[in-house]
C-alpha cells in the first residue's frame, strides 16, 4: 500500500487532491418502519471505536422490527472489509477508502450507504517532543497503520503540504491501537497517528499530546470521516427490508447519542469497554453524521490511484456502487 511514489509528489499532485470539504451533514430520522412479518437475520461487523456507539442501541429496536442482529466484532476496517466481500457478512463498517479499495481490487459485490462520523484528527506526540509545525517531523519516529483511514487522512495532509513522506520514519504498528500506545508509552517512537480512543488515553495519562498545530483531517481529498456503512450487493438485493430497517434504527440511535453528549459518552464507555471517564473525554471531539458523499470519494479514489496506492482509477464507478435511497427511506423521504 506504501509505494515510494507517494513520497514524490508535491503541488502537483495536491492539485490532483482538489475537492471542497463537506458539510456535516444532519439526519432527521422518519418514522418507525413497520415490523417484518418474517424475521430476518442480518450479520454485520464492526470495530469497538466511539463513533460506532450508535450500534450498542439497536439490537433491541431491530428484534422488535422483525431483524435478528448478529454483530462480528474485527479489530481493524480492513479485515471487516474482507470478511464482506468474501460473503461472510451482510453488512460493515469500514473506512472511508475501502469502498475504492475493494473496487480497485475487482471486487464489486458492494454497496456505499453511508458515513458515520467525524472528528479532528491530530498526530499524537509524545512528551517533551517538539512538535510545533510539520516541518518538526524531520528525522522523528512516527507510528503508522499503512493502509487504515487514519493513514489516509495522514498521507493526503502531507502532499497538499508539501511535506516529504521521506523526511521521517515511519515504523509500521501492527495490530490494535493498543500497540500504538504502549510503543509511544515505551519511547519507541516519537509520535502516532492512530484512531479514538488510542489518541484520548496517551494525552489523559500524561505520556503524550495532541500536536493541535499537526492536524490532518482537513484534506480536499479525504476530509474528516471516521468511516462508512457498507452492505453487499447481495444483501441489498435479497435482505433490503432487513437492511432498510438497520439503517433506520442505526439513524435513530445516531441522533439520540449525537443530541446527549453524557449518553453518548456512555454508549461509547459500554461498546468499548474504556473508564467513564476516559470515554468522556474521547467522545468529546466526535462529531455523529455522515460527512463523506460519493463525490468526495469519487476525489479520493481519483487522488490514491494518481499517487499508486491503490491498484487502478475507479472514480467512474462509484456512483453505480453506492445507494442513498436507503437513507433516503430511513428518514421517510
Amino acid at each position: 500500500m506504501m509505494r515510494r511514489s507517494i513520497l514524490r509528489h508535491s503541488l502537483a499532485a495536491a492539485a490532483v487532491l482538489a475537492a471542497a470539504m463537506l458539510p456535516i451533514r444532519a439526519y432527521a430520522v422518519g418514522p418507525e418502519p413497520e415490523p417484518l412479518a418474517d424475521p430476518v437475520e442480518l450479520t454485520v461487523g464492526y470495530q469497538k471505536v466511539g463513533h460506532l456507539a450508535p450500534i450498542t442501541l439497536i439490537g433491541e429496536e431491530l428484534d422488535k422490527l422483525g431483524v435478528k442482529l448478529k454483530t462480528v466484532e474485527f479489530a481493524r476496517y480492513a479485515d471487516a472489509r474482507t470478511a464482506l466481500l468474501s460473503g461472510s457478512l451482510d453488512m460493515a463498517t469500514v473506512g472511508p477508502a475501502d469502498l475504492a479499495i475493494a473496487l480497485s481490487q475487482g471486487s464489486t459485490n458492494v454497496v456505499g450507504i453511508m458515513g458515520v462520523g467525524s472528528s479532528k484528527k491530530y498526530v499524537i506526540g509524545r512528551k517533551d517532543v517538539k512538535l510545533e509545525s510539520w516541518d518538526d517531523l524531520k528525522g522523528k519516529t512516527v507510528a503508522i497503520a499503512p493502509g487504515s483511514a487514519v493513514w489516509f487522512q495522514f498521507a493526503a495532509t502531507l502532499i497538499e503540504a508539501g511535506v516529504p513522506y521521506d523526511s521521517f520514519n515511519a515504523v509500521n504498528i501492527q495490530g490494535g491501537g493498543a500497540n500504538f500506545d504502549q510503543a509511544l508509552k515505551r519511547g519507541e517512537v516519537d509520535a502516532i497517528v492512530t484512531w479514538e480512543p488510542f489518541e484520548s488515553i496517551p494525552v489523559i495519562e500524561g505520556y503524550g499530546y495532541f500536536a493541535k498545530n499537526l492536524e490532518y483531517s482537513q484534506s480536499k481529498a479525504v476530509g474528516a470521516e471516521l468511516g462508512m456503512l457498507v452492505a453487499t450487493k447481495d444483501a441489498v438485493e435479497t435482505k433490503r427490508d432487513a437492511v432498510e430497517r438497520f439503517v433506520w434504527a442505526y439513524l435513530d440511535a445516531q441522533e439520540k447519542l449525537a443530541a446527549d453528549p453524557e449518553a453518548f459518552a456512555s454508549a461509547y464507555a459500554d461498546l468499548t469497554g474504556l473508564a467513564p471517564d476516559v470515554a468522556k473525554e474521547a467522545a468529546k471531539p466526535i462529531t455523529l453524521g455522515s460527512v463523506v458523499t460519493p463525490e468526495q470519494i469519487k476525489q479520493q479514489a481519483k487522488a490514491f490511484a494518481d499517487l499508486g496506492v491503490i491498484q487502478k482509477d475507479v472514480s467512474g464507478e462509484i456512483a453505480e456502487h453506492w445507494d442513498a435511497s436507503l437513507v433516503d427511506q430511513a428518514q421517510g423521504k
